[in-house]
Parts: structure tokens; C-alpha cells; sequence
């Protein structure tokens, strides 16, 4: 991980499984039935975890294929992915496995990334339910290779296990520790949050440039070519105190023969 108090969690799935229903579930106590296309959104947060400072950008996909380009650069450039289905639906968990051959595809280091494997609509899955619980932990434990994964089922309209996908996918990125408690990771606290999407997050960061103060400077100098900076402190030797040692020495070599000559 490029950054370790930044972390980006991309969020797969195909279209109407609930991903967009999880996440503002998560972050905003919010639910509603209406379906809406989703193309990019993107939401940032800031969490106190053990006296650190971590943010977290969750990127919600589009469910459709129709933007193949926009789903390699969020493969390409995440940190955890999070890929939903619907225990409701055969053809979402379908979805699921080509994401996930999306991303071993396009990241060498796909064991080592985490994954949480999120089967959303558990409410209806007593009456509805096409996709079993161990057909997908099968899936994942015996037929993949080695991964850093988990498998939860959730529910975004009672909000069930919302919030555990996503302490698991922290403890999965050992942010947090695995056998913590609930009143442990509900220790996450909220500072400040940002909504962006796809039409206007782009140009925002672009003109953002980081200022260094001249003292900072020096020192960054320093810390980067301490070979200059010492160099830089060496002051050169006056002449005069070359001009003394000479004379000293040339009398140390006159005393010398004198001795000599004595002898």
C-alpha cells in the first residue's frame, strides 16, 4: 500500500444488487427502494483509529459494463475491493466471479489485497433466496487460490451487518486487529466527510499544490543530499593559519639539525 493513512476501497458488483444501498446505509444511516443508475461516486472520511488519523475513500462502480476503461483505473488504483451480490439473484454472484477475474487479471498482487465478499438483500432470503451461503464460501476457499478474503451476508434496508463488511475490511487490511470487539472498532470516529462524483471530482484536486516554508526547506534539503548541506557548513581554511603552520614546521626541521649538528 502506496500510502498507509490513505486507503481506497472500490466497491464492485453488477447492476441493482444494493452496492449504492450499502454504502450510503454505511455512511449517511440512509435507505431507500428507488433505483439509481450509478456511474462513479466517490466518498471520502476521516477516522480516529488509535490516536492515528485515517482516511478512507469508498468509490462506488457503476453495475454496468458499459464503461470498461473507468472499471481498469478503480481495479488499478485500489487498496481493498469490496464485491457484492445478492443472495436473491444467481446471475449477481455470476458478476461477482467475473469482477474477481477482472482483478487477477489486471493485479499480481491480487492474493495480497482485501477482499470482502458482501451478499446484500439477507432479508429476502428466507423466501427469495438463489445464492447459498456455502456455494459462495466454497468458492472462495477451495476453488480460488489463496486470498486475503471474507465472506459476510448483509442487509442494507434492516441494516444488518452493513457495518461489519467494513470493519472487516479493515481488519483485513490490518488497520484493525482481528479478534477486536465491537465497542473496540466502534471506536471509529468520524472528523470531517466529502461527497464527490464522477461529473465534478476530477478537476478539484488539480490546482491543490502543498506549500514548503523556506526553514522546511533547508531541512528537506538537508535530508535529501546531506553530502551539500555538510559541504555547505565547511568553511575554508584562512591563510594565515596556514601561513603559522609552515613556520612551525620549519622550525621543528631547523631545531632538528641543530640537535643533529650538536651531536
Amino acid at each position: 500500500m502506496s500510502d498507509l493513512e490513505r486507503i481506497r476501497l472500490v466497491i464492485l458488483g453488477g447492476a441493482g444488487v444494493g452496492k449504492s444501498s450499502i454504502v450510503k446505509r454505511f455512511l449517511f444511516k440512509t435507505y431507500t427502494d428507488k433505483y439509481r443508475a450509478t456511474v462513479e461516486d466517490l466518498y471520502n472520511r476521516e477516522y480516529e483509529l488509535g490516536g492515528a488519523t485515517l482516511k478512507v475513500d469508498i468509490l462506488d462502480t457503476s453495475g454496468d459494463m458499459q464503461f470498461p476503461a473507468m472499471r481498469r483505473l478503480s481495479i488499478a488504483t485500489a487498496h481493498a475491493f469490496m464485491l457484492v451480490y445478492a443472495s436473491t439473484s444467481g446471475p449477481s454472484f455470476q458478476c461477482v466471479k467475473q469482477c474477481f477475474e477482472e482483478i487477477r487479471e489486471q493485479r499480481a498482487d491480487f492474493q495480497d489485497i482485501p477482499i470482502v465478499i458482501a451478499g446484500n438483500k439477507s432479508d429476502l432470503a428466507k423466501t427469495h433466496r438463489e445464492v447459498k451461503l456455502e456455494e459462495v464460501t466454497d468458492w472462495v476457499y477451495c476453488e480460488l487460490p489463496r486470498l486475503r478474503a471474507k465472506v459476510l451476508e448483509c442487509s442494507a434496508k434492516e441494516d444488518n451487518n452493513v457495518t461489519e463488511l467494513f470493519k472487516t475490511m479493515l481488519s483485513l487490511s490490518r488497520f484493525l486487529p482481528v479478534g477486536s470487539s465491537n465497542e473496540g472498532t466502534s471506536g471509529l470516529k468520524r472528523r470531517s466527510s466529502a461527497y464527490v462524483s464522477a461529473s465534478s471530482s476530477r478537476n478539484k484536486n488539480r490546482n491543490a499544490s502543498p506549500s514548503i516554508s523556506n526553514d522546511k526547506k533547508s531541512s528537506l534539503v538537508d535530508a535529501v543530499d546531506p553530502a551539500t548541506s555538510s559541504d555547505a557548513k565547511l568553511k575554508p581554511r584562512s591563510r594565515s593559519l596556514i601561513r603559522r603552520a609552515s613556520r612551525k614546521t620549519k622550525q621543528q626541521i631547523n631545531n632538528a639539525s641543530e640537535d643533529c649538528n650538536l651531536q
